[in-house]
């Protein structure tokens, strides 16, 4: 049988796109049954306004809340223990998560272990949640991350300078309410990270080992919009249209790496996150090229397509040109959006290079890559990215 036709199982949440699209947050909070609702945000959200918008929709629904900002970037085990906490002691029953993926993240933590009753930490892996969560609405205001629309949950262990992934169906969000217009506040540098952290999302996914034809239909969207609108929409912030079509590519990312998977750029790129509390999003443009270097071989018809969706002419081109092309390609991308430290700038060096690729090899994202990696394949991926 055609693998276009093997069984695939396709998640994904109720979403609403559009300008305007988080001032409903407090009208579906109470349609989903919300009495009280915690508020998970960080406080740059807070700054922008964001947060205010949606803590006023629910003011007007009459609807009242707690807020939790206690949220850093590679949101923390200890953070989402202490957001467990507010949201018990203020007798909440639902959550709306305004923020990039850390807010997200941590409200998604949050609701595990409210329903659950047992430490973040034992929540490893995948289909290890019992319990669904509370009622959760997401409201992203980065063009990247996705966590709004699928079934993974990051967290960082600081003791351990780790990275985990909890990944099940039950951590989809209810709801996300997906607003082009949050993503006017975000600075060069992050619009470079998140997006960049998008066509990662894609590209892995359509080269995922558990990819369908159903996740390829996004994950090549996805490609074609953030590589064409990204450097634009770093250049004019307030332009509504290409904030929009980039925070589209995040979403058709997002439906396609929560059903396809990842793979070795996303495993590494945790392995690094957990021990140094670095940006998400550049650890993945650094790495990007040189693990599609290495992927290459495994799916060469793959990475064309990719090419060809990001507005790549390769007819005519040797195999060796094609990868030539695709590759410079990527690597101009990051140069343009601002992304050209390497893993030795972020503080990498050699000697650590065996302590990472132990822990990315452990990383389910892993499980999906395209090309079967050993220790030494994902050593040399690190130190050619040094």
């Amino acid at each position: 049988m055609s693998e276009s036709f093997e069984l695939r199982k396709f998640v994904a949440p109720e979403f609403v796109f559009g300008v305007g699209a988080r001032r409903l947050a407090g009208r579906y909070a109470k349609n989903l049954g919300g009495r009280k609702i915690l508020v998970v945000s960080d406080p740059g959200v807070v700054a922008a306004g964001w947060t205010r918008d949606v803590t006023d929709s629910l003011e007007a629904e009459g609807l009242p809340y707690a807020l939790f900002t206690g949220v850093t970037s590679n949101p923390k085990a200890d953070e989402i223990m202490a957001g467990v906490a507010l949201y018990r002691s203020e007798h909440c029953n639902a959550l709306i998560a305004v923020g990039g993926g850390s807010p997200i993240d941590c409200a998604k933590g949050i609701g595990i272990v409210t329903s659950n009753d047992r430490h973040i930490l034992l929540f490893e892996g995948v289909d290890m949640v019992r319990l669904p969560m509370p009622p959760l609405i997401c409201v992203p205001t980065t063009g990247g991350t996705s966590a709004d629309v699928s079934q993974f949950v990051i967290i960082s262990n600081p003791l351990e300078k780790v990275k985990f992934a909890i990944i099940s169906k039950s951590v989809v969000p209810d709801l996300a309410l997906i607003d082009p217009e949050t993503l006017t506040s975000m600075d060069a540098y992050l619009t470079a990270c998140t997006g960049l952290d998008a066509l990662t999302h894609a590209i892995e996914a359509y080269v995922s080992t558990a990819r369908s034809s159903m996740t390829d239909l996004h994950a090549l969207e996805a490609i074609r919009l953030v590589s064409s609108n990204l450097l634009p929409s770093i250049a004019a912030p307030d332009d509504l249209e290409l904030r929009g079509n980039v925070m589209q590519g995040s979403l058709q990312a997002g439906l396609a790496f929560s059903n396809a998977i990842l793979g070795a750029t996303h495993a590494m790129a945790h392995s690094l996150g957990g021990a140094l509390d670095i940006a998400h999003g550049e650890c993945n443009a650094i790495l990007l090229d040189h693990v599609i270097a290495f992927n290459l071989p495994a799916a060469p018809e793959r990475f064309e397509h990719i090419a060809t969706a990001m507005g790549l002419d390769l007819r005519g081109k040797s195999s060796r040109q094609k990868k030539s092309a695709l590759l410079n390609h990527i690597r101009d991308l990051k140069a343009a959006a601002g992304i050209v430290r390497t893993l030795n700038n972020l503080g990498v060096g050699r000697s650590d290079v065996n302590f990472f690729s132990d822990h990315a090899l452990k990383d389910p994202c892993m499980a999906t890559n395209p090309r079967k990696a050993s220790q030494r394949d994902i050593e040399v991926v690190y130190e050619e990215s040094l």
